[in-house]
């Protein structure tokens, strides 16, 4: 009874029961609303909770750092409209993404660099970053943003694509490989070795010859990174630009880290808690609308759900206390 508890209470614990609670919340909605199952439905929920998983990776990094990052949602916006306003223009695709991820990359690098740097909440930097390039964008379209995506970006994500005998879109194969690859990266590699051991113990991290404005400046330009990525994918996924559409995923994307058991102080998560967590949410928000919740009442159920998740899990001591 007591290794159960202690189990429960682990990350391990908390990742395998949030699995279990995506498995339990799908068996409910099976039950009680039809077709909740069918393969389109699946197909449909997989696509939202792939693009939701790779605007997750970067705050997972991020709050095993230590750190939060808010400008995830306006960093989507702004890859979203300069993707399509410059493809519109007549640009490469390729060379867009090229400058729209060095941009993102860059905007990032700086969030962290200055939080660490000038020991700033990264709540503080970051949220005010995100409103800077927000504003930025708005002023460059009038408010206005034009254009759209190439077929290929719409058919990878394409919620009636499929991959050979796969009837899912390339997105969610891809996001499986991707996944694999930031899971080994985070287990195996110096840089996870060095993220766990800085969000542990950043006193004793330089200790250890950890640079930590360099671990911090990395981190939050690869957060950036994939949020440039995810307003990629969902300009082919929408199909126009928008400036706003990274908004669901303010607080979304820290609540999937969140209920696949990472603390918000630092040193513990890892990315396949953070699937799961999106798993979560994505039965949560398609069960509720499925029953006929209107959007802002899902939204606020999402919120109150957030709200809870936060004060179970945000007030743990921190790793370095427990050592």
């Amino acid at each position: 009874m007591i290794r159960l508890k202690t189990f429960l209470t682990s990350t391990n614990g908390r990742v395998f029961g949030a699995f279990v609670i995506a498995a339990a919340l799908h068996l409910i909605g099976s039950i009680l609303i039809p077709g909740y199952s069918s393969p389109f439905a699946i197909r449909a929920m997989l696509v939202i909770a792939s693009l939701l998983a790779v605007a997750s990776i970067g705050q997972t990094l991020v709050v095993i750092l230590g750190g939060i990052d808010l400008s995830i949602p306006f960093l989507i916006g702004f890859a979203n409209v300069v993707a399509a306003q410059l493809y519109g223009d007549g640009w490469n695709f390729g060379l867009v993404c090229i400058f729209v991820a060095v941009l993102a990359m860059l905007i990032g690098a700086f969030n962290g660099y200055v939080a660490r740097k000038l020991d700033i909440h990264p709540l503080i930097v970051t949220l005010g970053t995100g409103m800077v390039v927000q504003g930025s964008v708005l002023l460059w379209t009038a408010g206005f943003p034009s254009g759209s995506a190439p077929q290929s970006v719409s058919d990878f994500v394409s919620i009636g694509g499929s991959v050979g005998p796969l009837p899912v879109p390339w997105l969610v194969p891809s996001l499986v490989v991707v996944a694999a690859f930031i899971i080994l990266v985070l287990s195996r590699s110096p840089y996870g070795r060095r993220l766990y051991a800085l969000g542990s113990n950043p006193g004793a991290a330089p200790l250890a010859l950890i640079d930590p404005v360099a671990m911090w400046a990395t981190t939050f330009a690869i957060s950036a990174l994939f949020a440039a990525v995810a307003g990629v994918l969902l300009l082919g996924f929408t199909g126009s630009a928008y400036g706003d559409v990274g908004q669901p995923y303010l607080f979304q994307t820290i609540a999937a880290v969140v209920v696949g058991g990472a603390a918000l102080v630092g040193g513990r998560g890892s990315f396949l808690g953070t699937i799961a967590g999106v798993l979560v949410l994505t039965e949560i928000n398609t069960l509720l609308i499925g029953m006929g919740f209107q959007p802002a009442a899902v939204q606020a159920a999402l919120g109150l759900i957030i709200v809870l998740l936060v004060s179970l899990y945000g007030r743990e001591q921190h790793v370095s206390t427990t050592i």
